[in-house]
């Protein structure tokens, strides 16, 4: 291990991915835990001879090899692991001091430490013995879709087929009057088509596929095949311990998304906003994002019910996942992975969904315009979408305070919020931040921004192709040598 990465995960200290160990003379049995913990999450590194505040304490020089080679006797050993692993520890020498560092990567197995599954939350091991979250484990691992899985006593007659030539329809329409192939198919061909009727290559069964059950089944086949399947919407505004409205849904995908978008249309504010010289719907700009997230990547298979929840300060979505990691999703990270892509597909082409990795950019987008705010990306075992709200804020009107501001108060029967033919807006607490540098210091480069601001470099470099495409700032002169000037109103609306 490179020594300038050691010190970066000692200054970052312990988390879903990083163990410290004190160690002694031998390997205490936390260590195994802590591995077995790594290899039925998403691995990580331990490091024996380090406190937990990441200071370094060292094992004894003479120790070491010895502990290392218990370490591998244990691990491969049946009785103590199982089944057992091949890892292999190395021997550092860090600022004087004998450290043991072992990279576990992730097991497509579920791994037990002497009869004892562990699992890895944050900076901790824990004993798993619940029976739904050994299962939810075992889903993780699992390197096929559960949402073609097979099931050869659904029937035909067990589909909602009255819904099609009304998806026909929609398909149609946004096929940007290029036709859909969906137009002229039979039902059969359409669900064929849409890999919603398949074979399993291993068992040889055939028959429709959990994703067309929960894109089309008629409410009580749902209930049999996937009984914990529940989208619960809540307000609550007032009685924050229950409810002020409810609607719980456990109809088909199609049928819930609409009534989930009725929801949300009732109980959020519809914001005036003008995007060029365009009308857009943030509340359904945003709330589409949310909601179509929610059905598409969901696990069927898990017991955890799904919930749409809209309070005083924000709005959230959250829904059992099949998690590949563990972190904050930003536009600048975002790593798309379809977790069902049958059913993303069927989105798309009925115009509930767009590409997959939109909906993070869409919400980060139009969510500062709605309130102001970032919206939060949250992948584990529980996907969570949490979106700020603020009723007091508005964007049409910042603009026009601004506007006003500018001209004196002197609008001329014009009350559009531009100056000099660029439209001026509130910045969000990142770019003020990046336009502050700027008005600081022109000729700073993104790099240096980067540093000021605690912002990741990609994120500035998104900001500032932002701020140009705006209109807010340009660039003069080369990219090592030449300085940012930006618009004089949109300096001063910031001071």
């Amino acid at each position: 291990m490179e020594m300038e990465r050691m010190k970066s995960i000692l200054s970052v200290g312990e988390n879903v991915a990083v163990e410290f160990k004190r160690c002694g003379n031998g390997v205490p049995h936390d260590v195994y835990e802590s591995i077995c913990s790594f290899l039925n999450r998403f691995g990580g590194d331990l490091f024996m001879g380090i406190l937990d505040d990441g200071t370094v304490s060292g094992v004894p020089e003479k120790a070491a090899p010895d502990m290392v080679k218990n370490f591998i006797s244990c691990v491969s050993n049946p009785a103590m692991f199982s089944p057992t692993v091949y890892l292999s520890p190395e021997i550092l020498e860090y600022e004087g001091k004998i450290v043991i560092h072992v990279h576990v990567p992730s097991s497509a197995e579920v791994h037990s430490y002497k009869g004892i599954i562990y699992d890895r939350v944050h900076d901790s091991d824990i004993k798993v013995t619940s029976t739904s979250q050994i299962a939810q484990m075992y889903i993780r691992k699992q390197d096929v879709f559960t949402e073609r899985k097979i099931y050869p006593y659904v029937k035909t007659e067990d589909l909602r087929l009255d819904l099609l030539p009304k998806l026909r329809i929609m398909a149609a329409n946004n096929s940007d009057g290029q036709g859909h192939p969906w137009s002229s198919m039979t039902d059969e061909e359409l669900l064929k088509s849409a890999q919603l009727y398949g074979r399993d290559r291993i068992s040889g069964a055939q028959g429709y596929n959990l994703a067309a059950v929960m894109l089309l089944g008629r409410d009580d086949v749902i209930m049999d095949v996937a009984p914990a399947y529940v989208t619960d919407a809540l307000v609550r505004r007032i009685n924050v311990d229950r409810y002020d409205d409810r609607e719980i849904i456990k109809t088909n995908l199609v049928e819930s998304y609409e009534l989930l978008m009725d929801f949300g249309r009732k109980h959020l504010s519809d914001k005036f906003f003008l995007e060029g010289d365009q009308r857009k719907n943030l509340r359904t700009i945003i709330t589409r994002e949310m909601i179509a997230n929610t059905l598409i990547h969901r696990e069927y298979t898990s017991s955890y019910q799904a919930k749409f929840v809209i309070e005083h300060e924000r709005m959230y979505v959250e829904n059992a996942n099949r998690a590949l990691q563990d972190a904050v999703i930003t536009p600048d990270n975002l790593e798309p992975n379809p977790k069902n892509p049958i059913i993303a597909a069927f989105f798309r082409n009925i115009g509930y969904a767009d590409q997959l990795g939109s909906g993070v950019r869409n919400l980060f987008k139009y969510c500062n315009y709605y309130s102001g705010k970032d919206p939060q990306f949250t992948e584990g075992d529980i996907f969570r979408i949490i979106v700020p709200l603020d009723n007091q804020y508005s964007f049409d009107f910042e603009e026009k305070k601004t506007f006003l501001r500018e001209t004196g108060g002197k609008t001329g029967g014009k009350t559009g919020g531009k100056t000099g033919g660029k439209t001026v807006r509130a910045f969000s607490e990142k770019e003020k931040a990046i336009v502050d540098c700027i008005a600081q210091q022109a000729e700073i480069t993104a790099a240096q921004i980067a540093s000021e601001t605690n912002l990741s470099k990609r994120t500035v470099e998104r900001i500032l192709r932002n701020l140009k495409d705006e209109g807010v700032l340009r660039r003069e002169g080369s990219r090592r040598q030449g300085s940012w000037v930006l618009c004089k109103p949109i300096v001063q609306e910031y001071r």
